[in-house]
This record gives C-alpha cells, structure tokens and sequence, in this order.
C-alpha cells in the first residue's frame, strides 16, 4: 500500500552529470517562488482536509448511520401496531350471504369508523436474534467507516511525503545547477589564464545542460506530486501551498509482535468482519426459530353511525389472541436454517482468512519499516563518505593532481549520496505510515 518515492531513482539518473562543490549549498533553501501564495501546509493539515472533502468518508459514515437504521427496523416488533379503518358498504336488502364464504356483517349496508392493534406476545427470542443481528451490523457499518478512514489518511501521507521527496530532490538539481554556473565562470577564468584546459571548460558546460535538463523533470516531477496531493486531499484546485516537513516518528519496536497483537485487537476491517460474522450466527439462530409458534394479541374498536336495524349498538369493542404454529410449508423454513447456518459457518473461515492476512500484512509492514529505518543511519554515513571524497578531489584538482572528470565523479557521488538521504527518510515516513496503517493506528 505504500507509495515510495518513485521518481527519486529517475532524478538520480538524469542528475547522473551533475554534481557540487559542498555539501552545505545542496542544501540550501530554494530562491521563493513570489508568484505563488506565501502559506504553509502541514500533514495534520492534510488529513484534516480529506477527512472533510472526501465523498468515500462521507459515504462510509452515511452507509454507517444507514446500518443504525436497521435496528430501529427490526427494535418495531417489539411495539404494538396501530392503524385506523374506514369502511361503508351498500348492500341489497336483506343479503347476508356470498358465494365462497359464510359471511354475517360484511355484507350488510354500514358506515363504520374503528382503529386496530397488533401486539407480538412472544415468538420464542427470534425478533431478539434478529435485533442483536441488526446490531453488529450496524458495529460492523462503524468499523467499516473507520477503515475508509484510514486509508483516506494513508493516501494522505503517501502523497505528503512524495511532495516532499520531489521537492527535496529540486532543491538539490537547483543548487548543482546554480554550482555549475559558478564553477563555469571559475573555470573560465582561469583558461584565460592558461591554467586550465578549455577542456574543462566544455565539460563544466556539459554538465550545466545536463542540470538544467534535471531541473525541468525535477520541477515536473513536483508539480505530479503536488496534483497527487490536491486529488488525496480532495480538491480540484491547483495546490500552491508550501508543505511542512514531518519529523521522524519515534523508534519502532525490537520485534513485530507487538505491532502484530495491536493489528489483530485494533485493526478496524478485521472487526468490522468479526461483527458481521457475530450477526450470521444471530441470524442463523433466528431462522432455527421459523418453526416455533408465535403468539399475537389483536384489538379492535370503533364507532358505527350507520348500521343494520337487527344490530343494537353504534359502538364495537374486541380483543384476542391468535396462536400461530408452521405445519408445512414445502421446507421453505428449513431451507432458510441450513443457508443461515452454512453462510454462518462462511463467515467463521471469512475472519479465519482475514486474521491470516492481517498478520502477514502487518509483519510484511514492521519489516520494511525496520529496512528503511536501518537504511537512514546508511545513507547517513555515505554523506560523510561522499564529504570528504569530494573535499579530497577538490583538492586535488586546485593543486593540478586531478582531473575535472575526477572532480566531477567526486561531485556526482557527494549529490547521489544527499538525494539518497531525503529518498530514505521519506521512504522510512511512508513505511511507517503503512505501519500504522497496518495495526490499526492510522485514526
């Protein structure tokens, strides 16, 4: 899931000619850019503003409070229902009678005005499993939205520290350039003098050519990294803001058990399967109850303004009980049980399958975190290294012992070695955002 900083190894190779006198000036800060908008742009920042742009967080809460719903849907059974009639009829004089049935008042010229009530007494804990059910699917909705979250955050990062890889790497590919312009009018100088071949001369302008073709993919380079960015965060502005550099996250942890415990007991998607596979076995419990009876109460009452003359009240009033018992269906209940308990059983492997997983993602994670974390004190000591072989070859060609090409070997090896440097850190930042992202940190 991580995006490493792809372009830097491209950079390293058309930068392949460029090189510097120091280190201190491949450092140094890029000339502003007063074109553009003056602010700054942190990470939390970033986050903040996906987390309220992006319409996949929005849908995941929506889908959320959705799933909330649903247990409301299936709470109605325990509550009495309630609803109104209205009925009048004009019959013949004196019918009572229809054909297919045995019928008393319904064919009877009235006007009748009266409300109904249905209470479940009990149906022996089905509607409670299906109640229970409604609610781990509702958990499983909020987990579900969390991990969206997350990985909403983790494009976040990927793109932040990408952004910052490319500009580091413009920095540099600026500052060789703005070098070689001055080592150019050095060299100059001193072929007038006769001190220096003009050979050197067309090799330094060589090399000025070949930064300023690193300098126009650097820049490109900044801007796709930047669109990256503005597209994570959710917005179809071109983004001008100058990003903050992150500092290191604290040391990661001897072994990656610890990180592997906290991925199985945090990790929002494996919950969000542990719920639903929670709701498939109150559910398949459910179905096991079709076939037990269910005991309804029902009353009536209501007026009767206009009735029929051998009737003596305007007014009725009844209540009841009804016992309803499954005979046969044609094994319709029996069939829903056995798809509930084998999709139940599914949804056992389905967690199984997804605790495998987790753990192989999260140790896989913990390793290339650990990788990136030992290569920063590397590429760490290989700018030291790079320092002095080019104080060395620097000396060596003041004093007439070396070569420009041996300089310039020197400079490229000193430049590679600083690219090298940001490329591990922001490649160590966006591995252990995986991490995070693994264990269920990312929030």
């Amino acid at each position: 899931m991580v995006k490493t900083v792809r372009r830097v190894s491209c950079a390293i190779l058309l930068l392949a000619g460029v090189g510097h006198t120091n280190r201190v000036f491949a450092r140094s800060p890029q000339a502003p850019d007063n074109s553009k908008q003056e602010d700054t742009l942190t990470l939390a920042q970033a986050e903040q503003l996906a987390l309220q742009r992006d319409p996949r967080v929005a849908s995941s809460r929506l889908l959320a409070q959705a799933g909330g719903k649903v247990v409301t849907e299936a709470q109605a059974a325990y509550f009495p229902t309630i609803y109104g009639s209205l009925t009048a009829t004009a019959a013949d004089h004196g019918t009572v009678l229809a054909a297919g049935a045995l019928q008393t008042s319904s064919l009877s010229s009235r006007a009748a005005a009266g409300i109904t009530l249905l209470q479940l007494v009990t149906d022996f804990g089905r509607t409670s499993n299906l109640v229970q059910a409604a609610h781990f699917r509702a958990e499983a909705g909020t987990q579900t939205a969390a991990d969206t979250r997350m990985r909403v955050l983790l494009e976040v990062r990927n793109a932040y520290y990408q952004g910052l890889a490319t500009e580091e790497v413009r920095k540099v590919a600026q500052a060789a350039l703005d070098n070689r312009r001055l080592t150019l009018r050095q060299v100059n100088a001193l072929a007038q003098s006769q001190m220096k071949s003009t050979l050197d001369v067309t090799v330094v302008e060589v090399l000025i050519s070949e930064a300023e073709l690193a300098i126009f993919q650097a820049e490109n380079n900044v801007e796709e990294a930047r669109a990256e960015l503005a597209a994570a965060m959710g917005d179809q502005q071109e983004l001008t803001s100058t990003l903050v550099d992150e500092p290191l996250p604290p040391p990661l942890d001897a072994s990656a058990d610890p990180s592997i415990a906290q991925a199985l007991q945090n990790r929002p998607d494996l919950q969000a399967l542990q719920l639903n596979q929670n709701a498939s076995h109150q559910f398949a419990e459910a179905e096991k109850k079709l076939s037990y009876p269910s005991v309804n109460m029902v009353g009536v009452a209501g007026k009767i303004p206009e009735y029929d003359s051998t009737l003596h009240r305007d007014d009725y009033a009844a209540i009841g009980m009804n016992l309803n018992i499954p005979i046969f269906n044609g094994r319709l209940f029996t069939s829903r049980q056995a798809e509930a308990e084998l999709r139940s059983q599914a949804a056992d492997k389905d967690v199984e399958e997804m605790k495998i997983r987790v753990v192989r993602d999260t140790r896989a994670a913990w390793l290339e975190a650990n990788n990136a974390f030992r290569r920063l004190d590397v590429t760490g000591r290989l700018v030291a290294e790079a320092d002095q072989e080019l104080h060395l070859a620097q000396a060596r060609y003041d004093n007439g012992l070396g070569s420009i090409v041996e300089l310039n070997q020197a400079q490229l090896s000193q430049m590679s070695a600083e690219i090298e440097a940001a490329s591990a850190k922001y490649d160590y930042l966006a591995r252990r955002a995986a991490l995070d992202y693994a264990t269920g940190a990312l929030r």
